[in-house]
């Protein structure tokens, strides 16, 4: 697969440029990335975000939730556990199952269909390998983040660690970074 000559290139044989070293035991006493944290981002809409992080816990996925003045919205996607190693490689990415439900201000909550794709984490893996490194697909519901969603996603983590190190909050804006304006 040609795919994985490129993410090799990129990931494992990149180790030495970052100093993440994909196989290491992550109770490695070199290790220092966090496996429980919180973080709080307020955006310039004053829209606030709260995100934490909970690793090697015995459950794998995730909890969005959305709160507006016109409802709720959450999502909860639960994959399959997977130990390297141990258990059926099939499992890695899995999904158990996924459930998108509405809750409108003053009304009866509702669930949306989910559509899901063939193959790992619902099928968005190899949509997104395609986007990358291939011939990507429509994208009818507008999903694909360009380069300055990928930029600022990154700028919120170096933040977020940054935060960690200070014990003080961190503005983006005052990073030495300079995104051209959005389109």
């Amino acid at each position: 697969m040609k795919d994985s000559k490129q993410l090799t290139s990129l990931y494992l044989n990149a180790e030495h440029e970052d100093g993440y070293y994909r196989d290491k035991s992550v109770f490695d006493d070199g290790i220092n990335i966090e496996d429980t944290l919180g973080v709080i981002v307020r955006y310039k809409s004053k829209a606030i975000m709260a995100y934490s992080l909970n690793a090697y816990l015995p459950w794998e996925g995730l909890n969005v939730v959305f709160n507006g003045s016109r409802g709720r919205i959450e999502m909860k996607l639960v994959e399959k556990s997977y130990v390297n190693g141990g258990g059926k490689k099939s499992d890695e990415g899995a999904l158990r199952g996924c459930e998108i439900k509405v809750f409108p201000m003053f009304d009866e909550p509702y669930v949306v269909p989910v559509v899901q794709g063939v193959g790992v984490h619902g099928g968005g893996d190899d949509v997104m390998l395609r986007d990358l490194f291939g011939i990507s697909e429509p994208d009818p519901l507008n999903r694909a983040a360009d380069y300055q969603d990928g930029a600022l996603s990154i700028l919120t983590g170096i933040s977020a660690n940054r935060s960690l190190r200070t014990e003080l909050p961190v503005r983006i804006k005052d990073l030495a970074v300079k995104l051209p304006p959005r389109k």
